[in-house]
């Protein structure tokens, strides 16, 4: 029997939460346009990525790929971040010198 090989898909999107351990919930965002009225519509679709290294947090921008079931819900995996967001390591957000 052969093993044919098959081409992963891969997607951009934002996390939106990084609270669990070795899993971020990320959004893909997806413009289309009406076959009708030729308007542009973007689909909205969150996804449960699954994060080995813990590497990304809230805010950064993902290049996610699909891959075999790892659990109930997660299908996809963190190929690489490909732009940090505006929170910090930990996900704390910039402090000012005056404690505000």
């Amino acid at each position: 029997m052969e093993l044919r090989k098959t081409k992963k898909i891969e997607k951009v999107g934002k996390i939106l939460k990084s609270k669990m351990d070795k899993s971020r919930i990320v959004l893909i965002e997806s413009r289309t346009k009406h076959p009708f009225y030729k308007k542009f519509i973007i689909k909205r679709k969150k996804v449960m990525v699954h994060d080995e290294s813990n590497i990304s947090g809230e805010g950064d921008t993902v290049r996610i790929i699909q891959c075999r079931p790892i659990s109930k819900r997660k299908r996809w995996m963190v190929r690489e971040v490909i732009a940090k967001g505006e929170q910090g390591q930990n996900g704390a957000t910039a402090v000012n010198a005056d404690g505000s």
